[in-house]
């Protein structure tokens, strides 16, 4: 019997289903049957539709697995076949086959291309995520960024599309690279020159960047980058005459005779030039050493210095572009402490493009044994910036991404990395032989075409340009680079220009005669008032805690009652005072705002809250502004940093504050390459003020010398200052000397510890008024006539020797402090020797050991009188980490001042032998 559905009310066919499926047997044998089929057909149809929803999940997650790993699988080293990673993105790993290449699935939707077949889904992956771009986003939390780069990437595969005329362009610039290396090494053969060769691609990159970024607002490019490569993007992108590059390899003098210059790929330059819409930008190359990344954290500063003064606080008006190696980016770690500064209040600069130039090896040293992360570029990750592996060859593949990479920075003001893989056609420089450490990568390196004739070959095959033009034009630009070298030949002396004279245009070089006496820098009593006031009033509804409430009010009563104004004070209101006249000051280093010996207060944290309150704040002038940064736990990184703001701001008073002195350590190769040698190597003034916490107290080897025997030891031709003063007044006025001169030098300060609150370190407020930073500070002794000692000192150890003077009644010796040890002030030292006429024994006295501190260069530069020292005796460490000990060997130092030697030996031998003996 045939069962017509049809005829039966869906209720009557409801009931039936029911009955069998409770009892088969209750219903007719015809109906049986049918259930059992329909049952076996629903089955059917669930586990069809199952096994289809699994297969679209599978390739869902073959999907996520292209974008998370497909950069383990590209084709981006074009000299060495990749390290093998698994698993990888082969079907079989998926449960997928070849016979399920043809069959459609709707994931394709989720790469943009609707419903797609296998085939064309992974077609479409592979063309995104493995051919010569590898990106690495996946490990971005922030969701935003995450589908802006899938869907910017996967809408294009990641593959450009550029017109006629911009393949013109990325030929020109990839010719230009090529040709000048090509030249340089035929024409100067031998000479160090850090060829670009084998990266050359990164040039059309860094013009189209500017092209792009013009158009996008930015006014102004500043770039960091080490010797590899720099005189190319000096001649192709700043547009640096190139006669004046070829005659830096010539037989030449400096125009600058007191410069001593540097080597050519050291150099920085600034340069105004047209972008291809007629847009001017302004380019700037930062000087650096041979230390690679050093320039890193100065080039952040110059750019910061530029958006907070120029632009207003708008970070798209400039952006940074730093240029790393491969090995440096991975092995030096001011990269890490540069990036850790990228998005903090007082540092960030709206996101760094970094290139990576990486030829895979070091100077000799193979990657696998330069690091241990798979990629040089993975410190990347700290800062949750986008990677970009691209292979260098692919030349439109690296223009296509750094042209991304603008976009993305456009769009989140994030650091961004392109790690342009790549290789080094010679040695370390062009007279090492490479074949000694790595023969293997030599062979195909030297078997390998430039990226200018791949590129070339390609543009020809495919139609868009003739052999005959392209040869036209590389024979035309050969015949520019003949001209230029033959101009050169006609050069005898080069001038070392400044990188930055149009910020220097309005402050001059210093002479030798600028530092024999200090200019006043008193300010009226009036404006002293009314800044002393702001700076100790706080308004009723801000609540702040109990002891800062009776700090406030102390500062109140020492300036308008005690007269008694002490170092924090003092501070402030030199920063007051240079507001209130139109200057800026920026303040950084760690934990500044309240100061590591509680004395600064600048910053007053209102109770029970966040809230800041800034006395500072409160002191307008039209241009003049107060900026204070607790500074992340690095030394390296933000001097560099500040530095770099100082060379871009000289009517700001830049300053950094080591947590204690002996942190310079950290920081030494900003101080050497820097601050005490880059005005005689690169003509670049800089005016940094070095905050350095100084003196003996006790606290042990790591807390004690901020190491004045090294900046001493670095001190010629006027480079720096270095001073220590001991009077809230005298620093006071050496804060604002260093803004009221008309040139600029670097400051290093050796501040007091124990001083700042020490009772007798205190000062007037009519020194405030109508004084000046006074270099030595002589003795205030009224009778000079039974003077037989004359003691020189600096630092807290004046008032020890003054106390133990007055408690012992000695009448017969002279204290006098040294504040400015360099430039030594020689003229008031003279007038001091004169004074003291009388004097049969001249001392230096010091806290620091005899090998260390002043004494050397004192001693060195005190010619008039023989002159002996009293010290801690030579050591390897600053200071004992006894505090027993230390009282031993400070309580010896006072007493050897005051007492006579008696022994019999000669001076010279007095001086050696008492030293080694007194303890």
């Amino acid at each position: 019997m045939k069962i017509d559905l049809n005829s039966i009310a869906p209720e009557e066919f409801e009931s039936y289903y029911q009955l069998w499926h409770s009892d088969p047997s209750s219903v007719d044998g015809h109906w049986q049957k049918f259930f059992e089929g329909f049952e076996l057909g629903i089955k059917n149809f669930e586990q069809c539709k199952a096994s289809e929803t699994a297969e679209e999940f599978t390739v869902i997650k073959l999907i996520d697995d292209y974008r998370k790993r497909g950069h383990l699988f590209t084709k981006t080293n074009p000299v060495r076949v990749r390290r093998q990673y698994s698993p990888t993105l082969a079907l079989e790993n998926y449960g997928l086959d070849d016979t399920m290449l043809k069959k459609s699935f709707n994931a394709g939707k989720e790469i943009g291309i609707g419903k797609a077949t296998l085939n064309d889904i992974i077609a479409h992956l592979k063309q995104t995520y493995c051919e010569s771009i590898g990106a690495e986003f996946k490990f971005i939390r922030n969701v935003e960024i995450d589908n802006w780069l899938t869907h910017k990437m996967e809408a294009v595969k990641n593959t450009p599309s550029y017109t006629k005329p911009e393949k013109h362009l990325i030929i020109s610039k990839l010719r230009e690279a090529v040709y000048f290396e090509k030249f340089i090494h035929k024409r100067y053969p031998g000479q160090k020159r850090f060829s670009l060769e084998g990266a050359e691609s990164i040039i059309p990159a860094l013009e189209i960047v500017i092209n792009e970024g013009a158009e996008m607002g930015t006014e102004e490019f500043i770039i960091g980058m080490a010797h590899r490569g720099r005189l190319n993007v000096l001649a192709n992108i700043l547009h640096k005459p190139l006669e004046s590059i070829f005659s830096e390899f010539n037989k030449f003098e400096y125009e600058q005779h007191e410069l001593l210059g540097d080597v050519k790929y050291h150099f920085g330059f600034s340069q105004h030039r047209d972008t291809l819409s007629g847009r001017k930008v302004k380019l700037t190359l930062a000087p650096n050493p041979s230390h690679l990344e050093a320039v890193d954290p100065v080039v952040q500063g110059i750019a910061r210095a530029r958006i907070d003064l120029k632009y207003r606080g708008d970070e798209d008006k400039i952006t940074p572009i730093l240029i790393h190696g491969d090995a440096s980016i991975a092995g030096q770690g001011v990269v890490y402490e540069v990036l850790q500064m990228s998005e903090l209040k007082g540092y960030k600069t709206g996101g760094t493009i970094h290139l990576v130039i990486n030829n895979q090896i070091g100077f000799t040293t193979n990657y696998l044994d330069a690091r241990t992360s798979i990629y040089c570029t993975d410190i990347a990750k700290v800062v949750q910036a986008p990677v970009f592996h691209v292979n260098g060859d692919d030349v439109e593949a690296v223009a296509y991404t750094i042209q991304m990479a603008m976009a993305f920075r456009k769009q989140f003001n994030k650091d961004v990395f392109i790690d342009l893989l790549c290789y080094r056609k010679y040695g370390h420089n062009e007279s090492d032989e490479p074949r000694f450490t790595q023969p293997i990568l030599y062979k195909t390196i030297e078997k390998h075409t430039d990226p200018y004739t791949i590129y070339k070959n390609r543009l020809i095959e495919d139609g868009v340009f003739v052999d005959d033009e392209l040869k036209k034009e590389e024979e035309d630009h050969n015949e520019y680079l003949e001209q230029a070298f033959n101009a050169a030949k006609e050069i005898e002396k080069v001038s070392i220009l400044s990188f930055l004279s149009e910020t220097w245009k309005d402050i001059r070089k210093s002479h030798s005669d600028d530092f024999i006496h200090s200019p006043s820098t008193g300010v009226k009593a009036k404006v002293l008032e009314k800044i002393v006031r702001r700076l100790t009033h706080v308004p009723e509804d801000v609540t702040i805690f109990n002891k800062i409430k009776r700090l406030q009010n102390d500062r109140h009563e020492q300036y308008f009652f005690r007269n008694a104004i002490d170092w924090g004070m003092a501070e402030l209101m030199a920063y007051g005072t240079l507001v209130n006249e139109n200057f800026s000051v920026r303040l950084s280093g760690q934990d500044v705002e309240r100061g590591t010996f509680s004395h600064r207060h600048a910053v007053l944290t209102v109770e029970d809250s966040e809230e800041k309150y800034v006395p500072l704040d409160t002191i307008h002038s039209e241009k003049g502004r107060f900026n204070i940064f607790n500074s992340p736990l690095s030394e390296f990184g933000i001097l560099g940093f500040e530095y770099g703001f100082a060379l871009s701001s000289p009517n700001t008073l830049t300053i950094w504050e080591a947590q204690f002195g002996d942190f310079i350590n950290s920081a030494q190769v900003v101080v050497d390459q820097f601050i005490a040698s880059a005005e005689e190597k690169w003509n670049a003034m800089n005016g940094l003020v070095l905050l350095l916490p100084h003196g003996f107290e006790g606290q042990g080897p790591e807390h004690s010398s901020a190491r004045l025997e090294r900046f001493l030891s670095l001190s010629a031709e006027n480079n720096m200052q270095v001073v220590v003063p001991s009077t809230p007044a005298n620093f006071f006025h050496l804060l604002r000397r260093q803004l009221h001169r008309d040139f600029r030098k670097p400051l290093i300060v050796f501040a007091p510890k124990s001083l700042l609150r020490h009772p007798k370190c205190v000062s007037a407020k009519e020194v405030f008024i109508n004084g000046k930073f006074e270099e030595v500070i002589d003795d205030d002794i009224s009778n000079t006539a039974p003077i037989k000692k004359v003691a020189f000192c600096s630092g807290k150890i004046w008032y020890e020797l003054i106390e133990e003077r007055e408690k012992k009644g000695y009448d017969d010796i002279a204290i006098i402090r040294i504040e400015q040890l360099y430039p030594f002030p020689a003229k008031q030292i003279r007038s001091v020797t004169k004074k003291y006429s009388n004097a049969e024994e001249w001392l230096w006295v010091q806290e620091e050991p005899g090998n260390m501190g002043a004494w050397s260069f004192f001693s060195r530069h005190f010619r008039s009188r023989e002159i002996r020292m009293i010290a801690r005796p030579d050591s390897g460490a600053p200071a004992t980490g006894s505090g027993h000990l230390h009282k031993i060997r400070q309580q010896k130092i006072i007493e050897k001042t005051f007492s006579v030697c008696k022994c019999d030996r000669v001076k010279e031998e007095c001086r050696m032998i008492c030293a080694e003996n007194d303890y």
